[in-house]
């Protein structure tokens, strides 16, 4: 009897723990993020500017201390899944109605482009800035306007004056609708008096091919994937406050050749994630992601590839979202009139 009602005692006791054992273990778990690969989407194709930069930006993610301590995020590495098509737009709807929000799930966003497209496409386009949280940025890339080696024009003037002599005649490549590259080409037409035949090429790799191939006059596109085929196009303009004289001090900006063309395509890129993640994951993350920008490592690989870093914390990345949302708003209204 005494030896029955032991190995019943035993039996509840090691049952009870069994149970506690599990009902702890999702907590364990939780405290112990990130346990495994971390996913970031990128919107555009491999080799363009933004799948470049996010491939270095996040090369440290799984780095370690001399104690093997995860130095940024647990030492698991961030995997990068790349989603292109219509200018950002397959990707991001991907991510905005698909993706778990359980911090292994991230993505790369780029303002103006996905801001700019929830604002002309509304019916379109899943994503806004309602329905997604930054994390940090790691970079501000703005547009340069670009013509071929052989191309005759030399300037902006040059290319002003032949838009003028033959309207619609010009065509002009970006990577899509509505990302920074187009409004770009909005904004010079309006500045410049001129009417230009914008062609959405699908990612800035194709964009800067159909330059090069001649299948376009001339391109808008980013400083970083111009700087580095300097050799084989010719940049004339920056669209920008103000020339970028680590990369192309001897090229000027719009404006000072005479182009009232501002910094509204500076193309920001971060990380981000979907709404309703956990707020302790996406504070861990944003702590954890704007240190692993700011790695030297990092910065000298974004430098020697004409990348611009412009490292933002999640605060100041969300005041950004808001005053484009804004501002983007009111200047897409004035470039369709």
């Amino acid at each position: 009897m005494i030896k029955s009602n032991l190995k019943k005692t035993f039996s509840k006791l090691f049952l009870s723990g069994f149970v506690a054992a599990s009902l702890a273990a999702p907590v364990m778990a939780a405290d112990e993020f990130p346990d495994r690969p971390i996913s970031v989407v990128v919107a555009y194709g491999p080799g363009g500017a933004t799948d470049f930069q996010a491939r270095i930006v996040t090369m440290m993610s799984g780095a370690v201390d001399a104690d093997g301590n995860g130095k940024y995020l647990g030492g698991q590495p961030m995997v990068i899944i790349n989603r292109p098509g219509a200018g950002g737009q397959v990707g991001w709807n991907n991510f905005a109605t698909k993706a778990k929000p359980t911090g292994y799930e991230l993505a790369s966003y780029n303002v103006p482009h996905f801001i700019a497209q929830s604002i002309a496409f509304p019916k379109k386009v899943k994503y806004n800035i309602d329905n997604l949280e930054p994390v940090a940025n790691w970079g501000a890339d703005p547009a340069v306007f670009i013509v071929g080696k052989d191309s005759p024009f030399n300037s902006m003037a040059d290319v002003v004056k032949f838009a003028k002599e033959n309207p619609g005649k010009l065509t002009v490549s970006g990577a899509g609708l509505y990302v920074g590259h187009h409004i770009a080409a909005l904004q010079l037409d309006k500045a410049a008096g001129i009417e230009t035949k914008y062609i959405p090429a699908g990612g800035g790799v194709k964009a800067m091919q159909f330059v090069m191939g001649e299948q376009t006059m001339a391109g808008f596109n980013n400083l970083s994937d111009a700087f580095r085929a300097k050799d084989r196009i010719k940049i004339l303009g920056v669209a920008d406050l103000e020339r970028t004289k680590e990369f192309l001090p001897d090229t000027p900006t719009l404006m000072e050749q005479g182009i009232e063309v501002d910094d509204s395509s500076v193309n920001f890129r971060g990380i981000m994630a979907p709404k309703g993640t956990p707020q302790e994951t996406i504070d861990y993350l944003a702590e954890r992601v704007h240190k692993m920008f700011g790695d030297k490592r990092v910065a000298g690989k974004m430098t020697a590839g004409g990348s611009p870093l412009r490292i933002m914390d999640r605060a100041a990345v969300k005041e950004m979202w808001v005053k484009r949302q804004a501002y983007l708003t009111e200047l897409l209204a004035d470039l369709k009139k």
